[in-house]
Order: C-alpha cells, then structure tokens, then sequence
C-alpha cells in the first residue's frame, strides 16, 4: 500500500514543480504540505518519493534548455575527440559541471543517515529558511551583478556546484537559493546565477531521483501515485522556469527574501504550537 494517494501525489507535484527553482526551498515546501495532509515526512518512501517527483521538474529544465544542452555536450564531445578544440567555452562548461557534481554525491553518500534522519526535521527547515533568507538579502544587496555567463571559470562553477550541499543538508535552505547566492556573491548577474543554478541542478537532482527510486516505489507500492506526482511537477516546473527567467531580468531577489521569512517564522510558529509533527 502506498503512504501517498493520487491526490496527494498532485498537490505535492504542484508545490515540487512551483518551488524547485524557485529560491524557496522546493525540499522545504514539501515538508511542509505533507506536515500538513499528515504524511510522514520521515518515512523512506516518502523521502524517496520527494526525490523521484523531482525527475519531472528535471525534465522541465531538459526540455527548456534543450537547445544550450545539446551545444554543450557537442562541444564537449568535439574537445573530447580532438585536442584543437578545447579553447571553446562550452567544452570547458561541460567538465565543469562534471567536477561541481563531485562533491555533492560525495557529501550526499557520506551524510545520507543524517539526510534521512535527523536533518529531515520541520525544524530544521524552519531555521534554514530563516537562514537562507539572509544569505540570500546580503548576496543580491552586496553582488556587483556585473558578470555575465560567458564569463564564468572552474572556479566559480564548483563553488556554485558545491554550494548546493548547504540544501542538501539542510533541507529549507534552497538548492536554487544556495546556487543563486554564490553566483550573484561571485559577481555574476541575476540571469546568469540563475541559468547557471539550473545547469548545476541537473546532474544532482537527476542522480538523487535515480538513488531514491528503490525507497519511493518500496517493496508492492503502488507506482501511479509517484507517475502523476512527477507529471505534474513537469508540467508546472516549465512554466515556473520561463517566469523566473523573466522575473530575475528586471527584478531582484527581495521578494523572495520576504516571502522565505514569513514562511519560516510561520512554520516556528506552527511548530511550536503543535499544530503540525516535526
């Protein structure tokens, strides 16, 4: 039997694919809507389904970025076969992404009791989204915004890769947000940090989804629930990107700075009255 319904599996697939480039913490609102249908938010197959809901919302950014993906990865290619062309930019991005993913999967297998277990928490995601919050005001307040994508080093891909272990560990803080902020603290642009997070997103969430499958489908569990979770989160991720994208080219960041402290100060408040399960 399955701990999560259809119904259930549509609500979490419109808040998955809403906030999973959003700066909210995709992993954070998720916790929060199954505190709230009274799924629990400890269970492995519900950790797992969390996960694998998100190969929607990957193949959003695959479908939208499709054009850039498939010009990265024949520069790669064309670098990989002959030395003459490894100048481009876009072979050098492509082991970049590589390399960046590295320390995710290594921090992610190294700390996966403490992913499943402690850290999974309300109250953890009550603080990170706290946390995260000010992070990100200082990173779009002090960033130079002055660097665009082409612009871009090993270095700064693997502090931008490796950031995302901060949402890792601590679910609430944003992997978007985590992404975003290093980029904006490295002098690159909205647009920029933005498209960046979203190229850095797709090895990670990817592997996560493939690593969790077995614990999303558990032993007899009905599959259905998790197929229209991921549909749905495809469906409004593809429209969550092409707004962001717009949004981050003529605004700033602050109103999801509000909007991830009121959330945060809310779900304290909830905590600490009981009115949801940590």
């Amino acid at each position: 039997m399955s701990v999560i319904n259809v119904g259930q599996a549509i609500v979490l697939g419109i808040v998955e694919g809403l906030t999973e480039f959003l700066p909210v913490s995709s992993t954070g609102h998720l916790k929060i809507a199954e505190g709230l249908m009274g799924i629990p938010v400890d269970d492995d197959a519900v950790v797992g389904f969390t996960a694998v809901i998100q190969a929607g919302a990957i193949a959003a950014v695959l479908v939208y970025f499709f054009a850039d993906i498939v010009r990265i990865v024949k520069a790669w290619g064309r670098g990989i076969a002959k030395p003459s062309e490894r100048y481009h930019h876009d072979y050098k991005f492509g082991w970049w992404v590589i390399f960046a993913t590295l320390p995710v999967v290594a921090v992610g297998v190294a700390a996966d009791d403490l992913i499943h277990g402690p850290l999974a928490s309300l109250w953890v995601v009550a603080g990170s989204l706290l946390g995260g919050s000010v992070v990100m005001w200082l990173a779009d307040r002090y960033g130079k915004h002055k660097r665009g994508e082409d612009d871009t080093s090993l270095t700064d891909a693997m502090l931008i890769g490796s950031s995302q272990i901060l949402a890792m560990l601590f679910p609430g803080f944003s992997r978007s947000g985590a992404t975003m902020s290093t980029g904006l603290l490295l002098g690159l642009d909205r647009v920029a940090a933005t498209r960046l997070s979203f190229f850095m997103g797709i090895p990670a969430l990817t592997g996560a989804g493939i690593y969790e499958l077995p614990s999303a489908l558990g032993s007899g569990a009905d599959p259905l629930p998790l197929v229209v979770g991921a549909a749905v989160s495809f469906i409004v991720a593809y429209a969550s990107i092409a707004w962001l994208l717009r949004f981050v080219s003529r605004h700033s960041f602050t109103s999801f700075v509000i909007y991830r402290v009121v959330i945060g100060l809310l779900l304290f408040g909830l905590l600490g009255a009981g009115e949801l399960d940590a």
